[in-house]
């Protein structure tokens, strides 16, 4: 009788099959993960990790939550699929309570499968509004640093040139201006506009709060040109910044919003969410998918917006928040490295005087803290909303290690 295999030749096989199955399109992964449990993630070795990433900005209910399973299990055993030629309830409800927490009460939501296909879904929709004015008006001005997808037109109006290069040439019909520049902006937009795509705070761009001038002159921009003013709330959205959408801080109310990530917890989906003339701009036939509405990912969407409500989580996730804020502040105090932090809610971003954020992200995940570099210089860090301040205690201690790690690490590099 030969033993059974242990959990490391589990996972080096897995991670070897991977190497020859897998599409080499990721940074190379090093870790296993089989199991997750609210904050923690166990690797194959059984060991937790405390979520900090939380799939980068997904399962804001943390792992396995059983308000979420038990929708998503009832529905499965009830009805998966039935493609949009026909209606079920669990996409009905989900639309109409979009509606409700984006307070607009003429919303209307087009269904996809991720954040990408929800930005090409609302690129489509403000090129079929503008075409309506003109045949010329379907430029797009966007925000360098911005992320908002791969698809041909995300990735155009994606602000990070070096994502481009292998695609190009592109569609040609992107006009990007800084992410800080109120009067770039105003000056980019145009009567060939149709839209400005941007985000509130920049994930994928280094958790960089967009400032409110920028905002301000995106939409009086817009409605000085017939514009559609769009923003992405991917990984803003679903109480991730504080409210329910990041643009509910500001002074600004767009025409769409898309929506993904921790809609679901986990689960894919997209929602492209539209009011006013831009709610009708897509008549019949001119979009569609094919799992766009899927009952069982919109019931899991019902269920978390259900529990976030349920259990206030809204006000949970703002004491968080000032919990990690203070104890950043606090490292930015005592620990040279750390020199501040920026974002809102439980997006935010440490500011590190060095660019070492990728050695001090894997000191954290040997502390068994999973966070991740979002700049060379910046540490994103997005806790779920089911988080509590023991959490954030044991978080902010294996920061302190893993800072001070690097820190020596580094001083003894040099020379």
């Amino acid at each position: 009788m030969t033993s059974a295999p242990t959990a490391s030749v589990r996972t080096d096989d897995l991670l070897e099959r991977h190497g020859e199955h897998v599409m080499q399109t990721y940074g190379e992964p090093t870790q296993v993960f089989v199991r997750g449990d609210g904050v923690a993630l166990f690797d194959a070795e059984g060991r937790p990790y405390l979520d900090f990433l939380c799939g980068l900005a997904v399962t804001s209910l943390g792992h396995a939550h059983p308000a979420v399973t038990a929708a998503v299990s009832h529905q499965a055993a009830t009805l998966v699929h039935t493609s949009n030629l026909f209606v079920t309830p669990p996409a009905v409800e989900l639309a109409a309570r979009l509606a409700r927490i984006t307070g607009w009460a003429d919303a209307r939501t087009f269904f996809a499968n991720c954040g990408a296909t929800a930005n090409e879904a609302a690129l489509k929709l403000a090129r079929r509004h503008g075409k309506r004015q003109r045949a010329g008006k379907v430029r797009v001005v966007t925000l360098e640093g911005s992320f908002h997808g791969r698809t041909f037109a995300t990735l155009e109006a994606t602000g990070q040139p070096a994502k481009h290069a292998p695609f190009e040439p592109l569609l040609g019909v992107v006009d990007t201006v800084p992410y800080d520049d109120a009067d770039a902006l105003r000056a980019a937009v145009t009567d060939d506009t149709c839209a400005v795509l941007l985000e509130c705070i920049q994930g994928e761009g280094g958790v960089r709060p967009v400032p409110d001038d920028v905002l301000v002159a995106a939409r009086e921009a817009c409605d000085a040109a017939g514009a559609l003013l769009i923003i992405d709330e991917v990984q803003t959205g679903i109480g991730r910044t504080g409210p329910w959408f990041a643009f509910q801080d500001t002074p600004v109310v767009p025409d769409v919003i898309t929506v993904a990530k921790a809609l679901a917890n986990g689960l894919p989906i997209g929602a492209c969410i539209a009011r006013g003339a831009a709610a009708t701009a897509l008549e019949r036939g001119e979009h569609a998918s094919t799992f766009g509405g899927n009952p069982v990912v919109c019931a899991a969407a019902n269920a978390v917006l259900d529990t976030i409500e349920r259990h206030d989580l809204l006000a949970h996730g703002a004491r968080l928040s000032a919990a990690i804020v203070a104890g950043i502040e606090d490292l930015a105090a005592t620990v040279p490295l750390v020199r501040g932090v920026r974002g809102r809610g439980l997006l935010l971003g440490m500011e590190l005087a060095s660019p070492v954020a990728a050695a001090v992200a894997s000191a954290c995940s040997e502390r068994f803290l999973l966070v991740n570099a979002v700049a060379p210089d910046v540490l994103r860090l997005a806790p779920p909303l089911v988080a509590t301040e023991q959490d954030v205690a044991l978080a902010l201690a294996a920061l302190r290690e893993s800072l001070t790690a690097v820190a020596g690490a580094t001083t003894e590099e040099t020379p």
